[in-house]
């Protein structure tokens, strides 16, 4: 089975696997009255055996990375077992979660164990108060603990995702900057993302990451060569800085011509985009071993229809109502 590939030639290395959309954070931007299901109530995420079968699928058309995602990934209690179900495969050369850093301090070390290669963190700020009020949890030093846990567990680089917001933390980048002198952290900063549900606080916090860019550029920061199996993020590097910036701008021009991952969602849907407009079911075909050429095909044809970039600037949000619906 070819590599998958789109109308555009693109192709797509990197699968981004929601194993549950349940977060025991109340994070402003996603989730600012606390997780409420999705759907119907007795519906049930991706099984063990699914996961296996969907992992194997993407891997044997090509899939080099697998993120798994949430929600909180850390919430599932078999989420050790996913690790390591996904690490069966050899293909699959790195296997990378995104978590609130709730549970890294006391889990951390198996995750590892089981075949974790890369791990990043949501801080959205470095001043704890602030951190409770944009996360709804006064777990700062919890989540701190969890990142010097991460480095002790044989992680030789954390990655710490900071949602950038205007007068919020925007003006806190020299703080930032501080905090990764010494340590090797690749501090990336997103650019807040309208969603159907967050249209006020969109239009209240916006603000560019090329102003943070140009500040960087003016600081002797260069940007280094991405490859392809690589997230969106532009990566800055300073001879003085054992850290790392990243930068992502979905508003930017041409953002989506790099693109080359893939979402399935903790109930078995593909989502050709984070803001498409609805999902193709697979989890008809992850019952058995037996379907899974059936799978790929029914993958590789879905993206025949995955759009050449997505309609943020016209303010289409698709079926995003969150950022917790389908990982992110």
């Amino acid at each position: 089975m070819p590599q998958f590939t789109d109308a555009y030639a693109r192709s797509f290395y990197y699968l981004r696997l929601s194993v549950t959309d349940v977060c025991n954070f109340r994070c402003t931007y996603c989730l600012p009255d606390g997780y409420k299901p999705n759907g119907k109530p007795n519906k049930s995420f991706l099984s063990l055996d699914e996961i296996r079968r969907i992992t194997r699928a993407f891997a044997a058309s090509g899939t080099e990375k697998v993120r798994l995602t949430g929600g909180e990934p850390s919430m599932r209690r078999d989420f050790t077992d996913i690790i390591a179900a996904v690490r069966e495969n050899a293909a699959i050369r790195q296997i990378a979660m995104t978590t609130n850093g709730y549970r890294m301090a006391r889990d951390v070390r198996a995750w590892r164990d089981a075949g974790l290669t890369q791990i990043n963190v949501s801080v959205d700020s470095l001043d704890a108060r602030q951190f409770h009020a944009i996360t709804g949890q006064n777990k700062f030093a919890e989540v701190m603990a969890g990142i010097d846990a991460a480095f002790e567990a044989g992680f030789d680089k954390v990655k710490v995702n900071s949602v950038l917001m205007r007068d919020v933390n925007s003006q806190h980048l020299r703080t930032f900057l501080d905090w990764i002198r010494h340590r090797p952290i690749q501090l990336r900063f997103i650019e807040l993302m309208e969603t159907g549900e967050g249209s006020d606080l969109f239009r209240r916090h916006h603000i560019s990451g090329a102003e943070i860019r140009d500040q960087l550029i003016m600081q002797g920061w260069q940007r280094q060569m991405r490859s392809r199996s690589d997230g969106p993020a532009q990566v800055f590097c300073h001879p003085d800085y054992q850290g790392e910036i990243g930068l992502i701008m979905p508003y930017e021009k041409d953002f989506c011509a790099s693109c080359n991952r893939l979402r399935v969602s903790a109930t078995g849907d593909l989502h050709l985009c984070l803001f498409g407009s609805g999902g193709v079911p697979l989890r008809d075909l992850l019952a058995t071993d037996d379907q899974q050429a059936e799978l790929q095909a029914r993958i590789a044809h879905s993206l025949g229809q995955k759009k050449q970039t997505h309609f943020l600037h016209q303010g289409n949000t698709g079926i995003t109502q969150n950022l917790s619906f389908i990982g992110g």
